[in-house]
């Protein structure tokens, strides 16, 4: 049937680590180096001329576009008036060329939404890890650096498409687990000795978030082009906010009110605690974790681009074509108290009864219409029209 997005993502990614592997990486705090032999490894999913023809079209707009230069005084990102037109978020181009002639790093930010191999490939690795996966890109002039040293608050991993890329990379985390809450005014002082490394054609490399890092484009006639992918997954703090939107209309408990007016008296501290014992279990309990673990999927296929299989010029599926469920389009499916299931999905939910369960399950395998028996028409139309089915 051959490979799954997922499957030619991991292996364009990942090479030969296995999932245990790869899966301990992200759960530590440790880089790692990922040699990639092939020069070309990742030649399939960009180049520069791919990046000149979306500078030369009316999507090329600030903040997507934006620029770096590690030399200037203060902060790194050049004010967008050296390379938009004026009054406007539109890229002025020629101003933008002689700019990063002049030693600015070209930044794209979420090209996946714009580029299609970007996006297959970010789609493939959405479906391993569960939650959305985005790609940087970083065009660096020959000698130049666009950020100096810093952290990220999410996993990347960086590929190298062409050119050689020089990196600093420490191994102390000054803060743990940062996230964009994290206080810092990009002054911190790596601590330790940093690695020196250089990323060269098809080379990756793996950054868990916190780690401190800075690279710069090897002198000589070619600029360094890399892709960053940054691994999206939400926090526990995210996951409780959006459930507590959710429950505070539903429990009493997380609407009660803290009796401030008692924190004079010596039982002051007990009587808030006593308020919030409550509250507090409605969070930890077996129904919040299932609605956590529910709205982290949903996030995913509510929130990510629907890269559906059909287009205008649609044609019902013929009765002996061999179909399966998109292999690029987000769903899951969750069973209801009653029987049946509901298919969570971009589009909404769509509810199922056994059978049609049932033949959901055939139909991620693949499977015919027919094979699937009495019944399977109006079904398969169904959700061959909402994107859902793909002939292969």
């Amino acid at each position: 049937m051959g490979e799954t997005l997922g499957e030619a993502a991991w292996r364009l990614a990942f090479g030969n680590l296995t999932p245990a592997q790869v899966f301990a990486l992200r759960e530590g705090t440790v880089w790692r180096l990922l040699p990639g032999g092939a020069a070309d490894r990742y030649a399939g999913l960009l180049s520069i001329a791919d990046l000149d023809a979306f500078l030369r079209t009316d999507a090329a707009r600030h903040p997507r576009v934006s620029m770096a230069d590690g030399g200037r005084q203060g902060s790194a990102a050049i004010p967008p008036d050296e390379y938009l037109h004026p009054d406007s978020s539109r890229v002025d181009l020629p101003r933008l060329l002689v700019r990063h002639d002049a030693g600015g790093s070209l930044v794209v930010s979420q090209f996946h939404e714009l580029h299609a191999p970007l996006a297959q490939f970010c789609r493939g690795l959405e479906k391993v890890f569960l939650h959305p996966v985005q790609a940087n890109i970083y065009l660096t002039p020959p000698g130049a650096q666009g950020f100096r040293v810093h952290f990220d608050t999410h996993d990347v991993l960086v590929l190298q498409v062409s050119g050689a890329k020089s990196w600093r990379v420490w191994d102390d985390i000054p803060f743990a687990l940062p996230s964009r809450a994290t206080p810092w005014a990009n002054k911190q002082d790596p601590p330790g000795t940093a690695h020196a490394l250089t990323l060269n054609p098809g080379d990756a490399l793996y950054l868990p978030r916190g780690v401190m890092h800075e690279a710069a484009a090897q002198s000589g006639d070619a600029p360094s082009l890399h892709i960053t992918l940054g691994f999206l997954e939400a926090s526990i703090a995210d996951m409780l906010r959006e459930l507590l939107e959710t429950l505070e209309a539903e429990n009493p408990a997380l609407r009660a009110s803290i009796p401030s007016w008692r924190l004079g008296e010596p039982n002051g501290v007990a009587a808030i605690a006593a308020r919030l014992a409550p509250a507090l279990a409605a969070l930890s309990s077996e129904a919040a974790r299932d609605r956590i673990a529910l709205a982290a999927m949903d996030r995913i296929t509510r929130d990510r681009l629907p890269l559906t299989p059909r287009g205008l010029a649609h044609r019902p599926p013929a009765a002996h074509e061999m179909l399966r469920l998109s292999d690029a389009m987000h769903h899951h499916l969750v069973p209801l108290p009653e029987g049946g299931g509901a298919l969570r999905w971009y589009g909404g939910v769509e509810n199922l009864n056994a059978t049609e369960c049932a033949w959901l399950a055939r139909l991620a395998e693949g499977a015919t219409r027919a094979s699937l028996g009495d019944g399977a028409l109006s079904f398969c139309q169904r959700l061959a029209a909402l994107g859902l089915l793909e002939r292969f």
